[in-house]
C-alpha cells in the first residue's frame, strides 16, 4: 500500500483527503504546515508527498524547494486552489512531478488519486531504468576488465613466441633461414604492439593510428639501423582511431614496406629516410603510403625479396577490399612509393 504524506493547513480538507484516499487504497499521513511536512519527510517512509500551495508562513513553493533539497526526496504532487497556470508552471519548474487543481467534491479526490498512481508508476519506471543502467554499467566494467585481461595474456603469449623464435634463430647457421625467422618475429611484434595498446588504454575496440605507427616506426628504425647505416623513419599520420582488425592489417603492411625499404632502398652501408604517411579521406577511405629516396623499383617493376611479404600484403588487401599501388615517388620521379587505399565501413572509425 503506497504511503502518502499530505501537507495542507486546512484541517477539514486534510481529514476529507485522508478518508477519501484510504478508500482508494492509500495509507495517508497528514502535516498541518510546510515546516512540519519537511520534518516528517526527513524521518522517511513516504512513497509520495502532496503539497498544498496556499499555506501561511511557508507556502507550497517554499515547502517544495525545501523538500527537493532533501536527499532521496520522494516524488511530489502540487495541489493548488488557483487555476492560474503560472503557479502550476512554477511548481513543475521547481521539481514537482505533477499538479492537481483543488476543488470541492469527489472529482477532486478522483483526480488526486489518479495523479498519485501515475506519478508512482513513473517513479517506479525511473527506478527500474536506473537499476538496469547500473547493472549494465557494472556488466560493461566486468567485460572491459575481462577483455583487457585477455589482451594482456595474448600479448604475453606473443612475446613468449617471439622469444622462442629469437632463440631458434640464433642456433641456425643458414643466414637465409635466420632472416626468415627474424622477419617472422617482426611480424608477430607488429601484432603484439596492437594488443599492448589495447590493454594499456581505456579503449579496447579502437587503436590510435598516429601513436601506433610512431611506435612501430621507432621499433623498425632501431631494428634496421647499424653503425654504418642509420635508418630514419618519419611518420606523418592523421589522428585516426581505427578498429582493431584494420589497424593490425595496416601495421603488418607498414612493417613489410618499411622493412623492404630498409633492406633494399639504400643498401647495407648507406643510411636513408623512409616516410610513412596515413591520410584520412573522411569516413569512407584511408590511404597509407611508404616512400623512400633509394634505388627505386627494378625495370620490370618486381618487388625485391622472397615474395612472401608481397603475398601477405596482397592477401590483406583482398581481405579488406583495398587497392595496392607501387611506383616512383611522385614529387621526384625517383625512389619507391608503395600505397594502399583502404575502404572503410560503418564502425571502422571511432
Amino acid at each position: 500500500m503506497p504511503h502518502i504524506l499530505y501537507i495542507d493547513d486546512d484541517d477539514g480538507i486534510r481529514r476529507l483527503v485522508s478518508r477519501a484516499l484510504a478508500r482508494k487504497g492509500f495509507e495517508v499521513s497528514l502535516a498541518a504546515s510546510g515546516a512540519e511536512g519537511v520534518a516528517m519527510t526527513q524521518e522517511g517512509g513516504y512513497d509520495l508527498i502532496a503539497v498544498d500551495h496556499y499555506m501561511p508562513g511557508q507556502d507550497g513553493l517554499s515547502t517544495l524547494e525545501a523538500l527537493r533539497a532533501l536527499p532521496d526526496c520522494p516524488p511530489i504532487v502540487y495541489v493548488t486552489g488557483s487555476e492560474e497556470s503560472r503557479i502550476a508552471v512554477a511548481a513543475l519548474k521547481s521539481g514537482a512531478d505533477d499538479y492537481v487543481v483543488k476543488s470541492v467534491g469527489e472529482d477532486f479526490f478522483d483526480l488526486l488519486a489518479n495523479s498519485f498512481e501515475q506519478v508512482l508508476d513513473r517513479a517506479e519506471l525511473r527506478r527500474e531504468r536506473q537499476r538496469a543502467e547500473e547493472e549494465l554499467r557494472a556488466s560493461n566494467l566486468r567485460l572491459e576488465a575481462l577483455l583487457k585481461e585477455v589482451n594482456h595474456r595474448v600479448a604475453n603469449n606473443l612475446q613468449m613466441v617471439m622469444s622462442f623464435i629469437a632463440l631458434q634463430a640464433k642456433t641456425l647457421g643458414d643466414s637465409a633461414a635466420r632472416e626468415t625467422l627474424e622477419k617472422t618475429q617482426a611480424r608477430i611484434a607488429t601484432i603484439a604492439q596492437v594488443n599492448r595498446r589495447l590493454y594499456t588504454t581505456d579503449d579496447v575496440e579502437y587503436v590510435a593510428m598516429d601513436d601506433y605507427l610512431a611506435g612501430l616506426a621507432a621499433d623498425l628504425a632501431a631494428s634496421w639501423s647499424n653503425g654504418d647505416a642509420h635508418r630514419m623513419i618519419e611518420v606523418s599520420a592523421d589522428p585516426v582511431r581505427l578498429c582493431t582488425d584494420k589497424a593490425v592489417a595496416l601495421g603488418m603492411i607498414t612493417n613489410e614496406w618499411v622493412s623492404n625499404a630498409c633492406k633494399y632502398a639504400y643498401g647495407e652501408e648507406h643510411g636513408g629516410v623512409i616516410r610513412v604517411a596515413l591520410r584520412s579521406g573522411g569516413k569512407d577511405l584511408l590511404e597509407l603510403a611508404v616512400e623512400d629516396d633509394g634505388v627505386g623499383l627494378p625495370a620490370n617493376g618486381a618487388i625485391k625479396g622472397t615474395g612472401l611479404g608481397t603475398r601477405l600484403i596482397d592477401a590483406l588487401g583482398r581481405t579488406h577490399r583495398a587497392e595496392v599501388h607501387y611506383g616512383p615517388v611522385p614529387a621526384t620521379g625517383a625512389g619507391t612509393r608503395a600505397m594502399i587505399s583502404l575502404p572503410l565501413r560503418a564502425g571502422d572509425l571511432a
